[in-house]
């Protein structure tokens, strides 16, 4: 009898909702209805592929590697491990105007950002601005943890890997240098400096970072990363927000400045140019590669000719499934009404 009542108590409610009594509309799919809806999204997914491939197509990017693996490379001195503060210029030409705002990126090939122990060595406490962690840092942070037994500041391997390649852009007019500015303002993702990485609220800053010792591989600490500008300095500081957005995979780019002021606010005028670089980050050990890429972009964003392509593909097929969806039905169906 108990167990009675349990089970009239555990169901549901004799309800058009609970019983599934709803009224419901399905679709009762014919050629008549399939065969024009294949041929119109066959003909959607053509027209934006055509419009994706096109655009892209007129998204002008250049590249150039300055590794300095070649013994005739400008850099090839700068390649040396041992070699430090060495620097080095490439020289190009641009044909015709390349259309503004420019995008300037570096480069690296080879270089696994995407490996789980190195995407795990940091310690989010202490880039939020905890300064409990900057005493005692993480243990996942290890072995970038501590530098003869001083906390490191920011510890881990993603920091102490920051990219330290600096770049000047020279216009070469009747011989003269003539300096491309260079904007490095809001390279950097809008959550990254506002919301996931904040700085200790000391004043002044560098005193957040007393008793604690830099990265092994930087070459000043991190309130000092832009002496240029107190306001760029610490966690919040836009080319290490940058680097700290790690890759999904081995070969990318990142971006490091903007071309978007002065006379170069429209694009680089065709001319002659001089890339001097400040050669600091070694790649040859694991046998990766450097470059700088400058880039437009568009309504679609930067060049991707794969989108374009995948869209045709997929609308082509589309098509091709529908003329042969219409030959099966007219051999197999008219017969049968005649």
């Amino acid at each position: 009898m108990v167990k009675q009542e349990q089970e009239r108590a555990n169901r549901p409610d004799n309800t058009a909702f609970t019983q599934q009594r709803l009224p419901a509309w399905q679709p009762m799919l014919s050629a008549g209805i399939i065969i024009p809806g294949f041929v119109l999204i066959g003909l959607a997914f053509i027209g934006i592929g055509v419009a994706l491939f096109v655009t892209s197509r007129s998204i002008q990017v250049m590249e150039i590697d300055y590794t300095g693996v070649d013994k005739s490379s400008p850099c090839f001195k700068c390649s040396d491990p041992d070699v430090k503060n060495c620097f080095c210029k490439m020289n190009f030409t641009i044909d015709s105007l390349f259309k503004g705002p420019v995008f300037f990126y570096y480069g690296l090939s080879n270089y696994f950002q995407n490996y789980r122990a190195y995407g795990a060595s940091k310690d989010d406490n202490q880039l939020s601005g905890d300064l409990a962690y900057f005493k005692e840092p993480s243990d996942s942070c290890s072995p970038y943890q501590y530098d003869n037994s001083k906390p490191i500041v920011p510890c881990g391997s993603v920091a102490n890997s920051m990219f330290n390649d600096t770049f000047k852009l020279y216009q070469i007019v009747n011989g003269t240098k003539k300096q491309v500015l260079l904007d490095g303002k809001g390279i950097a993702w809008w959550t990254d400096y506002n919301i996931k990485y904040r700085n200790p609220s000391v004043t002044p800053l560098r005193n957040a970072f007393n008793g604690t010792v830099k990265p092994t591989f930087w070459p000043r600490p991190a309130y000092e990363l832009d002496p240029s500008d107190p306001a760029n300095n610490g966690f919040i500081n836009q080319d290490f927000l940058v680097w700290m957005r790690r890759a999904a995979l081995p070969n990318f780019r990142k971006l490091y400045r903007r071309i978007t002021e002065g006379d170069y606010a429209q694009g680089l005028p065709a001319g002659n140019y001089s890339l001097e670089i400040a050669y600091n980050y070694p790649v040859l050990s694991f046998d990766g590669e450097k470059k700088v890429v400058f880039s437009n972009v568009s309504w679609m964003g930067g060049k991707n000719e794969f989108l374009g392509i995948a869209y045709l593909v997929i609308g082509s097929m589309c098509v091709f499934m529908s003329i042969v969806m219409l030959i099966v039905y007219a051999k197999f169906k008219f017969p049968e009404e005649e």
